[in-house]
């Protein structure tokens, strides 16, 4: 059972996606000096979590451990990595990802999302780190999260640093920040009683500023009731500096509800203004076909948008449509001229509906 599956598994699919007209963002007061950086800053490490259930991932467990070791690896060759496992598999975990990895058995999880689950890590600018808990709940407790609701202030307390939880339900996926006071988020995701129920989305849009340390939420519609994640902004958009932004784009004659909500994305930061008032220079990343790519699954997350930022590097997908992924991959390219790019075969974890970012969080320098 899959991310993008798990609602239609079950037999909870909505009739159809939410999906309205471009509106413009909610704007507030920052609330204090501590505040979210920018994902392309340097990073003291990258936090990630080993999966070990196979009442979650079934048979696919081996290959998604395969892909979740081969991230981490991957990461490691340009900043330290710490995996947190339960205490009865941290020795695979270690055997599978090497002596590069730090694999860390006091802080259980129930699965492998750390980009959800895990702190959100703040400065202040100052030499000042503290860290956000989103009061994980699974997916608006569409799976059991026991452990996973605790990972982020279990970590926080490992690196020492203050803690304090978010006045609303959330994941880190569901929120881009650009570092400067911008963020943007799905109404489907956030604005969802399954999360937040009886909040307003100012309320909600209140509480994600006062976490992050900004001052406008940019809200895309998003898609409701499709996948467990009620359509993470992650996948679809990623800001790239104040006032630049991507989004990954659908093939001209895709019309499902995932590319309908990714021109709707296009089209609102398009329009919108960062928390300044300058305008989004806002670019496309071109999606695979997937008609061509490797995996078969109709669920499978093909998200090149859902790359990961470490020092030095761009940590990617790539799915098997070789055309889309060099192009992919030359994009990638240009916007990060610095950066060396890893594209990585992880089809197992698309399987399962996540990328590269779904299953990382950064640590911030201070």
């Amino acid at each position: 059972m899959n991310r993008r599956g798990f609602l239609a598994a079950a037999g909870l699919t909505a009739a159809g996606a939410a999906l309205a007209t471009a509106t413009s963002g909610t704007a507030r007061a920052a609330a204090g000096p501590f505040r979210v950086p920018a994902e392309d800053g340097r990073h003291t490490r990258t936090w990630m979590a080993w999966p070990d259930s196979t009442s979650i991932w079934g048979g696919a467990l081996s290959g998604v451990q395969a892909d979740i070791a081969l991230i981490a690896r991957t990461v490691a060759k340009y900043e330290p990595v710490v995996v947190c496992a339960n205490s009865g598999s941290a020795a695979k975990a270690r055997s599978m990802c090497g002596s590069t990895v730090t694999v860390l058995s006091s802080i259980p999880v129930d699965d492998c999302w750390m980009r959800d689950t895990g702190p959100v890590f703040r400065t202040d600018g100052a030499g000042g780190l503290d860290a956000v808990g989103l009061s994980f709940n699974g997916w608006g407790n569409k799976q059991t999260h026991a452990k996973d609701a605790l990972v982020a202030e279990r970590i926080a307390a490992w690196t020492g640093v203050a803690f304090t939880r978010a006045a609303l339900v959330g994941e880190g996926g569901a929120v881009e920040q650009d570092g400067s006071g911008t963020l943007m988020a799905t109404r489907s995701s956030l604005v969802n009683r399954n999360r937040n129920p009886g909040l307003s989305e100012s309320r909600i849009a209140a509480a994600l500023c006062d976490a992050y340390g900004a001052s406008k939420v940019i809200w895309f519609d998003g898609v409701r009731g499709q996948d467990i994640t009620d359509d993470h902004v992650d996948a679809t958009s990623r800001f790239l500096s104040p006032g630049e932004a991507l989004v990954q784009m659908p093939l001209s004659t895709d019309t499902d509800a995932y590319a309908r909500d990714a021109r709707q994305q296009y089209a609102t930061l398009s329009a919108a203004t960062t928390s300044t008032g300058g305008p989004i220079d806002t670019m496309s990343l071109q999606g695979p076909d997937y008609d061509k790519i490797r995996s078969t699954n109709r669920d499978f997350l093909a998200s090149y948008a859902n790359y990961y930022l470490c020092n030095g590097a761009v940590i990617s997908g790539q799915f098997g449509d070789t055309r889309a992924d060099a192009a992919a991959r030359a994009t990638l390219a240009r916007l990060y001229p610095d950066r060396r790019i890893e594209q990585l075969d992880i089809d197992r974890l698309g399987t399962g509906g996540g990328g590269i970012h779904c299953v990382t969080q950064q640590q911030p320098v201070v």
